[in-house]
């Protein structure tokens, strides 16, 4: 069974707002188990789920677990990941767990799958509910089969005597068909990672199978009956005005259907390449924007952009460690915009009724869509219903629905279901790019080549992984705009790979690489000099280890390279080496060693 071939038909067809009886009923037969979680940080997470709900489990009459999580799968194996943390907290054969993903109906409210929090934010709520199961489960067990508590012990999906494995019972005879929801005053301990047993394994995908056989359905697979394929007229430039259109030509091609709502202008047809051909004989007039910035302005236009400094961190006096410094450096660092390129472009499906809708959406954010499209259509959210099948890679711009609006305005004009896939030409244009950002850094060395200040401020890429690592008595970091929205950028921008911190990491790691430089000292070395974190150190001395690091005087010319980061509370540390043709300035990456503490490990082969 497929994440999403539990459908509305098997939990009920009613989307309208429920009372919490009322949805145990619509669940239907099984266990049901809801928990709360104390932590304010998890609890600010995961603000929006309904009362009751961080993450919930059903177990069936046959014994297979079905797993609720909003979170979705984009290629990072949370499929695997999540099913082996539930696995674990509830004693039961890894395989007999499906995963239920990314459905407004289906599964609890979620902020979106992104900054690298599926496992750790959300695996731990999942790990509680399964403890909290498992032991509601003994306690059944243990009326049933008319023996204490201590003598029961959970496994394989199972409550036994531990004295004697004959007298047991399976959690399937213990639900009966029937809804039980109870909770536990005192909630149990979570596993630590030397007891795991499921996690820590290398356990095959659940998605492995589908994926290299092509069965997996994505967005742009979803075939409904009488379904039109929807291409929407695009302008040639950000912020550009439709002055005039003629769709005539395109009114030339059998069975096209043309739409024109203000500049909103789409053609739609049975067959994927006439509506192509349809989009291709319109002929638009566009009124064009001033161009304020290009690719030579665009730093410039950042650094005048006046705005608010948010202090991110702030200690010593700066003014104390200047005087104290030997040497001074004042560098400014550059990143460009950057395109996401997933191999599946955004895609949608609508289906609009006169009351309803329901959509099938390439997206890491289906509670946030629900709310953007039920606006666009004057719904309810609660009539809305977004199912995010597999999404072919998303790296942050899959939080954007774009793609899904436009689907769902055509289907509602049109009275039919509507598939929208955008071309590869509107991918790299009409997406949020990673943002253009400058990052401006002054600091100072003593006579002992220690780092005594850093003054740090980044420019509209964000403030994650700004931070400091190094032990540095003062400094000052600080922030002004972000990695998402408008402000000085010419068009969108938003999440790239760890927003923020790709710029942040890059410009911070490279004036560590000039200090070291000026301060004629191996790389290494001089990291290792100004750094106090021990977790830090012993991660880079891994890397630099494995890698066969040889010290040498910074600059050495010999294409070796170095970085560390704490990436919320991910330490990792890289060495790489390159070969660098000295007359054409070609670029050949040899070799790179990676070293990553992030704790205890669920699945090592998805961590590699």
């Amino acid at each position: 069974m497929t994440p999403n071939e539990i459908d509305s038909r098997e939990f009920g067809e009613s989307s309208d707002p429920m009372d919490r009886r009322e949805f145990l009923k619509l669940i239907g037969p099984g266990l049901f188990i809801f928990f709360s979680i104390e932590d304010s940080f998890l609890l600010a997470q995961a603000r929006g789920y309904p009362e009751d709900f961080n993450a919930y489990l059903k177990i069936g009459e046959d014994g297979r677990v079905t797993c609720f999580t909003g979170k979705i799968e984009m290629g990072q194996g949370i499929v695997a990941s999540l099913a082996q943390m539930l696995a674990e907290e509830l004693e039961v054969p890894y395989n007999s767990v499906t995963m239920v993903t990314g459905d407004t109906r289906l599964c609890p409210w979620d902020g979106g799958t992104n900054g690298s929090r599926s496992i750790k934010y959300f695996g731990p709520a999942l790990r509680a509910a399964g403890a909290e199961a498992r032991e509601v489960l003994i306690q059944l067990a243990a009326l049933q089969l008319r023996l204490p508590q201590d003598r029961l012990v959970a496994k394989d999906g199972r409550v036994s005597d531990k004295s004697d494995p004959r007298k047991s019972v399976s959690y399937g005879a213990l639900t009966k068909g029937n809804t039980i929801e109870k909770h536990l005053e005192k909630k149990p301990a979570l596993k630590p990672p030397s007891a795991f047993t499921v996690c820590g394994k290398s356990l095959p995908r659940p998605d492995a199978s589908e994926k290299v056989t092509g069965k997996a359905q994505f967005a742009g697979d979803i075939r409904l009956p009488g379904m039109l394929y929807g291409r929407v007229l695009r302008p040639p430039a950000h912020g550009a005005k439709l002055k005039n259109v003629d769709v005539s030509g395109a009114k030339e091609i059998n069975d096209v259907r043309v739409v024109q709502e203000g500049e909103f202008v789409a053609v739609l047809h049975s067959l994927p390449d006439q509506a192509d051909k349809a989009m291709a004989r319109i002929k638009a007039q566009f009124e064009l924007p001033e161009a304020v910035a290009d690719e030579k302005t665009i730093h410039k236009r950042l650094m005048e952009t006046a705005g608010r400094d948010n202090v991110i961190e702030n200690k010593g006096d700066l003014s104390q460690g200047r005087e104290l410094a030997t040497v001074k450096f004042d560098e400014i660092y550059y990143t460009p915009y950057v395109a996401h390129a997933p191999m599946e472009t955004h895609t949608a499906v609508a289906q609009v009724e006169s009351d309803s809708a329901t959509l099938w959406i390439s997206t890491q954010r289906p509670f946030g869509a629900q709310e953007e499209v039920a606006k666009v259509l004057g719904l309810p959210a609660s009539k809305v219903r977004v199912i995010a099948p597999y999404v072919g890679g998303g790296f942050g711009g899959k939080s954007q629905i774009g793609q899904a609006v436009q689907a769902a305005r055509l289907s509602k004009i049109v009275g039919r279901p509507v598939l929208v896939a955008w071309t590869r030409e509107e991918e790299f244009f009409y997406d949020t790019f990673m943002p253009a950002a400058a990052v401006k850094i002054s600091s100072g060395l003593n006579a002992s080549n220690q780092i005594v200040f850093w003054d740090y401020q980044v420019l509209f890429a964000g403030e994650r992984s700004s931070q400091n690592i190094y032990n540095v008595p003062h400094l000052r970091t600080a922030s002004r705009g972000g990695f998402s929205g408008g402000g000085p950028h010419p068009f969108g921008t938003g999440a790239w790979r760890g927003p923020g911190s790709n710029t942040n990491i890059f410009a911070r790691e490279s004036h560590i690489d000039v200090m070291a430089a000026k301060a004629g000292m191996d790389p290494v070395e001089f990291r290792m000099r100004n750094l106090a974190d021990k977790r830090m150190i012993r991660v880079l001395r891994a890397a630099v280890d494995k890698f066969g690091w040889k010290p040498a005087k910074a600059p050495s010319g010999r294409g070796y390279g170095v970085a560390c980061l704490d990436y919320l509370g991910t330490y990792v540390a890289m060495a790489a080496e390159i070969k660098v043709d000295k007359g054409g300035g070609r670029i050949q990456v040899n070799r790179i060693v990676h070293a990553q503490d992030m704790g205890p490990v669920i699945n090592p082969e998805g961590a590699r």
